[in-house]
């Protein structure tokens, strides 16, 4: 499962701190208004009940009263229901059968031995309270009071209390959104200068001065950048030191083994044999070197230019002795590339081909949903997945060598091309080759 990125937990950190704080303040404004307004009505019912008590207490006085007549004598309005309960006989103001029914029991006995008591019931779905008054032993009044226009207030404040507390989480979020936006622009900052150096550009610094509270962080980043800097340039400067001193001896030693080789048919066969294998290393030698040189250039700024890709592949293909049909690609591959370097990782994966996969077998250059694709395919007996991360790694040797089934691994050949691609913001790969070798995969973002 990918873990949610650090912008986005903070807003809903935010949020949800919103959102519970505004709904357990809604939910105590709404306990509170409730009870408050229900104990309101509730003594409000009360006190009503109490009066049309002595109004029915007048009305049974008379030798014959009339007990439907006094309940509807009493002013009960749209919400209340009177009921009188007299020597074990119910009487209402009117046809009313399931008011009866809502009486609840424990009131009934609370009444009938003396007392009064009020009780919250519901009635066909509908909040009520039920008030009981005892009048004489054997008579009892009972009113039900409903609630409905209670329980609608409640309803209303409900929906209006949820409302504010989404508006409020909401607004939380939106207070998450800016606080990481203010909050992270340093590391932002911090990103932007790591991005430079990663392409290239080691005068990349943050500024003591954006934030004070960040001094320490950008001092940090700063010595740790000029360290850095310091070293690939101690770096550069002995590879190319290495470089151009070897050349020269180099050089000597090819014209030397030259003039061996060409009168190989004077000498006895062994001799003949060594001559020709010191003239094959110094060659790889030559070789080396010059990879080490372009190494040593690898700080240099890309100068990207529109490149005519097909030209330049049977070019390279052409000038490595290589047969020209090899070249695979379609109409209108005109790149804006670093000439170069891409160049270069045309020739050095070539090369790896030759060297160490038994042969080319296709040169493919396309693009893919704007991205330039160079596909090497060779017919060797392929690469280790293990190996297909640290082939190209600087320097790397002997582990690729024994997947690849050479003596001498990739040397920097692999390095020089993972270095010029990475300059461009691409990346390399190495897949399995349909019908067995390897193929190595080249993505160059953003070159049409």
């Amino acid at each position: 499962m990918k873990l949610a990125g650090l912008r986005t937990r903070v807003i809903a950190g935010f949020a949800a701190g919103a959102l519970a704080l505004s709904a357990s303040m809604a939910l105590i404004s709404y306990q509170v208004t409730r009870s408050s307004l229900l104990d309101g009505r509730q003594r409000s019912t009360i006190r009503a009940a109490t009066f049309d008590a002595r109004v029915i207490s007048a009305g049974l006085t008379t030798d014959r009263p009339d007990i439907v007549a006094i309940l509807r004598s009493l002013d009960t309005g749209g919400n209340r229901r009177a009921l009188l309960h007299r020597d074990g006989n119910w009487y209402a103001r009117g046809a009313d059968p399931g008011a009866v029914d809502a009486v609840p029991a424990g009131l009934q006995r609370m009444v009938e031995h003396g007392g009064q008591g009020i009780q919250l019931v519901r009635i066909d779905g509908e909040p009520a309270v039920v008030v009981g008054i005892s009048l004489s032993p054997t008579t009892a009044l009972y009113e039900i009071d409903y609630l409905r226009e209670l329980d609608q207030t409640l309803r209303v404040l409900g929906w209006v209390l949820t409302l504010v507390a989404s508006v409020v989480a909401a607004a939380g979020a939106g207070l998450g959104w800016y606080a990481t936006r203010y909050v992270l622009r340093p590391l932002r900052s911090v990103a932007d200068a790591a991005e430079g150096i990663t392409a290239g550009d080691l005068t990349a610094r943050l500024d003591p001065a954006t934030d004070p509270d960040l001094q320490r962080l950008t001092t940090s980043f700063n010595a740790m950048v000029e360290q850095l800097s310091r070293r690939i340039e101690r770096d550069r400067r002995f590879a190319a030191d290495v470089s151009h001193e070897l050349r020269s001896p180099l050089q000597t030693l090819a014209a030397s083994a030259s003039v061996l080789h060409r009168r190989r048919d004077q000498l006895d066969e062994r001799t003949a044999t060594a001559a020709g294998l010191v003239v094959d290393e110094i060659g790889r030698f030559q070789s080396l070197v010059d990879d080490l040189l372009e190494l040593s250039r690898g700080d240099l700024p890309v100068t990207r230019a529109p490149v005519d890709m097909a030209d330049l592949a049977h070019r390279v293909v052409e000038l490595r002795g290589l047969p020209p049909e090899i070249v695979r690609c379609g109409e209108g591959q005109r790149w804006t590339v670093d000439r170069r370097r891409i160049e270069q990782v045309l020739v050095n994966l070539l090369d790896n081909a030759v060297t160490h996969g038994g042969g080319p077998t296709a040169v493919r250059i396309m693009a893919e949903e704007g991205v330039g694709v160079i596909e090497v395919d060779d017919e060797g007996p392929g690469v280790n997945p293990a190996d297909r991360t640290a082939i190209f790694d600087r320097f790397v040797r002997g582990r690729s060598a024994g997947a690849r089934g050479g003596d001498d691994g990739t040397g920097l050949g692999l390095s020089l091309v993972a270095q010029h691609v990475g300059v461009h913001g691409g990346r390399v790969t190495v897949l399995d080759r349909p019908g067995g070798g390897a193929r190595f995969r080249v993505e160059l973002p953003g070159v049409r």
